[in-house]
């Protein structure tokens, strides 16, 4: 949020990135949900495309210095060097389905409901179960899972561990409780399924965006049919209501199906204009009589 000590939650940053990038006839609101908003963005943005609101939204979001700061103290303690000195951002642009770009399943998301709690099984399971149930999808029907991808160089010596290794181990593991794999399997899952953590650690710029480039070009060009984005927000940033949150989506590949309106063609509006000529000239025929 930006603004002044009166009103510290302000600003538009969404109206604001509009006017510098030159696009005066475009709108914008922020959407805040911490570490989560990039996936609570997306699926809003998507949304609004799907019910015809807008034709083109770009969800675009950028890290803060003061983020670094705080990354930067847990290695300057241990006597290391600052080791993340880059702001992170990105941007994704959704369109109405033009029969070739992956399609995010607006009818498949994963939420964290009040009722989850906030263990990270509870937490992964409301995730990941949910749309795969609701799918009728088993846990390695999903090509890719992108999670926190946090980069574990930096991560691990700030005491933090490896973020996203942790996650795809939790997947696994509700693979293996919904009987979809062996136990000896997880490392074999988390291989194929998962990635090495890359991103920089700026609170939502790793949360299960980062991947959102790479999946459009392996869900078209690529040989990947289905993708998950997973984000989360963590309790560090929920003190203040002690809930936590978290979305997830899954992208598919095109299948060069759009959906289009009915159309009418030109002959059978002409047809139509002459009918109602005739239909016209009848009744006056038959008034005058």
């Amino acid at each position: 949020a930006c603004g002044d000590m009166n009103q510290r939650g302000g600003g538009n940053f969404a109206k604001a990135v509009a006017e510098m990038a030159g696009a005066e006839n475009a709108t914008g609101c922020d959407v805040r949900g911490f570490c989560a908003a990039p996936t609570h963005a997306l699926i809003t943005a998507a949304s609004l495309v799907k019910a015809g609101t807008y034709e083109n939204i770009v969800v675009v979001a950028g890290g803060a210095t003061a983020k670094l700061g705080m990354n930067g103290k847990d290695h300057v303690k241990k006597g290391l060097p600052i080791l993340e000195d880059v702001l992170g951002t990105f941007a994704v642009l959704v369109s109405k389905n033009d029969g070739v770009s992956p399609v995010i399943r607006t009818d498949l998301i994963g939420k964290h409901t009040v009722g989850t709690g906030s263990s990270p099984q509870a937490v992964i399971s409301a995730l990941v179960s949910a749309p795969l149930d609701k799918a009728g999808l088993k846990v390695t029907d999903i090509d890719k899972y992108s999670v926190e991808m946090q980069n574990p160089d930096i991560t691990k010596p700030a005491g933090a561990g490896d973020v996203p290794e942790g996650n795809y181990k939790m997947i696994a593991a509700i693979g293996v409780k919904r009987g979809e794999l062996e136990r000896t399997q997880i490392m074999e899952f988390i291989e194929n399924h998962g990635m090495k953590g890359w991103a920089p650690t700026q609170g939502h710029i790793p949360s299960g965006v980062p991947y959102c480039g790479f999946a459009i070009e392996d869900l078209t060009n690529g040989d990947l049919n289905r993708i998950m984005v997973v984000g989360k927000g963590s309790l560090f940033l929920g003190r203040m209501t002690n809930l936590f949150d978290g979305v997830s989506f899954i992208v598919e590949r095109n299948t060069g199906l759009v959906e289009e309106k009915a159309s009418i063609s030109e002959d059978e509006i002409n047809r139509m204009i002459a009918n109602a000529m005739r239909e016209f000239a009848k009744n006056i025929l038959s008034t005058e009589e």
